[in-house]
Order: structure tokens, then C-alpha cells, then sequence
């Protein structure tokens, strides 16, 4: 795990806050991690993991100190938290709310700048 947040074209990460000994996290990283990836959504919003007992990516600012794991966190381009999940209640919830939140996301940035 990288101490730095993967870059995409939205700017856009899925943070994912774990810890050791948490069966939800192990569920996820085995069932859905590695599909995810390669989802419309994981290409929108790479997943980056972090310790919960950890200290945060360089740069991430949240709105408050994740307390459940998992936690997955919508960080926006400038590294500040836009929206959060708290657990995972399971597959059929995951996609949808986290697809939710990317295109809240989207919404609220706007259109990617042109270079």
C-alpha cells in the first residue's frame, strides 16, 4: 500500500479505511477489490487503501476520523473528502451507492478542464 493517492483522469480516489482482523474488509478485498479495478467506477475513482490506526495519505483531508472499517471515502482532486459510505453492507448496495457518489462528484466538479 502506497502512502500516495493513484491518479485518475477525474482526479477522483476511493479511499478504502481498514484494519486488521476486520471480516468486512477481508470480504471486500477478496469478492470485490479486484473487480472493482477494472470497473467503470474503479477507473473514475481508484481504490486506495489506508490503516485506520494509520496516519492518512500525504495530502487527504477528511471531514472527520473514520471510526468503522470499512469506510470508503470520496476524495476530490484537491485531496479533501467529498462523500462517505460507513461499512459495507454488501455487493448489491456497494455499486450503486458508490456509483452515486462518483456522479455527485462529477456533477460538482464539472467537466474536466481541457490541457
Amino acid at each position: 500500500m502506497s502512502a500516495s493517492l493513484a491518479e485518475s483522469d477525474t482526479g477522483l480516489r476511493l479511499l478504502m479505511i481498514e484494519q486488521p482482523g476486520c471480516a468486512y474488509c477481508v470480504a471486500f478485498n477478496r469478492d470485490i477489490a479486484p473487480i472493482y479495478e477494472i470497473s467503470e467506477e474503479g477507473v473514475l475513482a481508484p481504490l486506495v487503501h489506508a490503516d485506520l490506526r494509520k496516519d492518512l495519505p500525504e495530502g487527504v483531508t477528511l471531514n472527520s476520523r473514520p471510526y468503522v472499517t470499512p469506510t470508503f471515502i470520496l476524495i476530490g482532486p484537491d485531496g479533501t473528502e467529498m462523500s462517505r459510505m460507513t461499512g459495507f453492507p454488501g455487493e448489491d448496495f456497494f455499486w450503486p451507492y458508490i456509483a452515486q457518489m462518483i456522479a455527485d462528484a462529477r456533477q460538482t466538479l464539472g467537466p474536466p478542464a481541457l490541457n
